[in-house]
């Protein structure tokens, strides 16, 4: 079973503020007049709004519409929600975006006598918990069809493919309605005198290892046959990444480039440190306006988990590039796009240190500071630290692939600082301290102090204003 939630971003922008229910609404990273909707609502597309179009062409196709920007804490938990609502039937779920996840049932198959009624029953506990979202879920013998599904009726849609239906399906597709296959893949194929999907499916294995060039070709033959070739493929972390546009205004600022180089490693120090890994390799690319770019891949003699450590390879590499172009900097007004990538992953409970090595310790004290700061509920203290000089440099992205690592294999949150969202600039940020671990009622009137004060009475709680 493949679950794939219909319109997620707007629709939980939706969900939050009802009364954005039921109009055009788009969601932006930024609000400004030069960004991309990366989310529509259904009503938006009924004027022909897809994501990835600029705002200015969205409203001259529909001048009313309403935007947002993105909330990612929020559309974290409400995927929390979604995967723990499908938990509850079966405990082998895998998700694969923050809006989509595939569920195995075949060690289920004396508990369940049919699917659909499950799914049927899955949409109601969805519904239950959030009236406003729905999701389209495609059943079959292997995920991807079973994602093939979720396309076939795209809002609130239930499809179940079987090897009686499959070609009436595959007939009335285009060979780019399968997921994977664009029009580079589709030119492939034509060139070969596959047409459609239905002819691919029954296509002899030699002819689409000649259009895919190798075993690829198996991979697809063996997708449109029912085997299964892709549910685990992605399950767990092969690479992090972390990275961001700049805007304009952003690209202008060299102190703003290099703090977002301090800011993408510091937030992959964060996801290591929760998922106690260690990488081998990291990986840079810087993009300009006008197409160019320049990249480069680091293997380290020794797994690191330390960001200052990985700014340190970087820019030695940087360096090294500039110096040998004579540049004066590669953090040019150009600038469109940074990237930091980390892979070849150690387990850290199974990390072997020289004898000689004093690492032990300072990765012992990272640990803890990560736990210091979780404690008083300030997920990105240690990241705004290197923001002084240009504070809010890098906002919250979503991170489609990022949730695979939040929640461990029980359901459990991981990484609860996913779940929380940065503070408004020039608001301030509330920290609750606590003297009982019971919940405590709330008062009619919160009392305010710059500092705690020692003598606070137990079960009180103290609100102080951070900014």
């Amino acid at each position: 079973m493949f679950l794939d939630m219909n319109c997620y971003f707007a629709s939980c922008e939706q969900q939050r503020h009802p009364e954005l229910r039921g109009k055009p609404l788009g969601v932006l990273t930024y609000d400004s007049p030069n960004a991309a909707v990366i989310a529509a609502s259904k009503e938006a597309k009924k004027f022909g709004i897809k994501s990835g179009m600029r705002l200015v062409e969205c409203k001259m196709l529909c001048p009313q519409l309403i935007t947002t920007v993105t909330h990612p804490g929020w559309y974290r938990q409400i995927h929390v929600d979604v995967m723990n609502i499908l938990r509850s039937y079966c405990d082998d779920v895998i998700p694969k975006s923050i809006d989509e996840a595939v569920i195995n049932f075949n060690s289920y198959r004396l508990v369940y006598n049919d699917l659909t009624e499950l799914a049927k029953q899955i949409k109601a506990d969805i519904t239950r918990k959030y009236d406003y979202l729905t999701c389209s879920i495609g059943i079959a013998p292997n995920s991807f069809l079973a994602k093939v599904g979720t396309g076939l009726q795209k809002v609130d849609g239930l499809v179940v493919i079987t090897p009686e239906n499959i070609d009436a399906y595959l007939a009335k597709m285009k060979l780019t309605d399968l997921p994977g296959i664009a029009s580079a893949n589709e030119r492939r194929l034509q060139m070969i005198g596959i047409r459609n999907p239905l002819e691919m499916r029954h296509a002899s294995v030699v002819l689409l290892r000649k259009a895919f060039g190798g075993v690829v070709g198996n991979y697809w033959h063996s997708r449109l046959n029912f085997g299964e070739v892709d549910m685990y493929s992605k399950a767990e972390n092969r690479t992090m990444s972390a990275t961001r546009t700049l805007s304009r205004q952003q690209s202008q600022n060299r102190q703003v480039l290099e703090s977002m180089l301090i800011s993408l490693c510091t937030r992959l120090e964060q996801r290591m440190v929760k998922g106690e890994l260690f990488c081998k390799e990291m990986f840079f690319a810087i993009r300009y306006k006008d197409g160019t770019s320049w990249d480069t891949a680091i293997k380290l003699a020794e797994p690191l988990q330390d960001a200052m450590e990985m700014i340190s390879y970087i820019k030695e590499r940087i360096h090294d590039f500039e110096r040998t172009r004579k540049l004066d900097t590669i953090f040019t007004p150009l600038t469109t796009n940074i990237t930091v990538g980390i892979s070849s992953f150690m387990n850290g409970k199974v990390m072997q240190y020289s004898l000689f090595d004093n690492r032990i310790k300072k990765d012992t004290v990272r640990k803890v500071m990560y736990q210091i700061k979780d404690h008083f509920d300030q997920k990105n203290i240690v990241r705004k630290g290197c923001e002084l000089f240009v504070p809010n440099v890098m906002k919250d992205a979503i991170g489609f692939g990022s949730v695979k690592d939040m929640l461990m294999k029980e359901g459990e949150v991981k990484n609860k600082f996913m779940l929380e969202e940065d503070a408004i600039p020039g608001q301030p940020k509330k920290i609750i301290f606590k003297r009982k671990a019971e919940p405590v009622q709330p008062k009619e009137e919160d009392v305010y102090y710059d500092v705690t004060p020692p003598d606070l009475p137990e079960g009180e709680e103290v609100i102080r204003d951070v900014w």
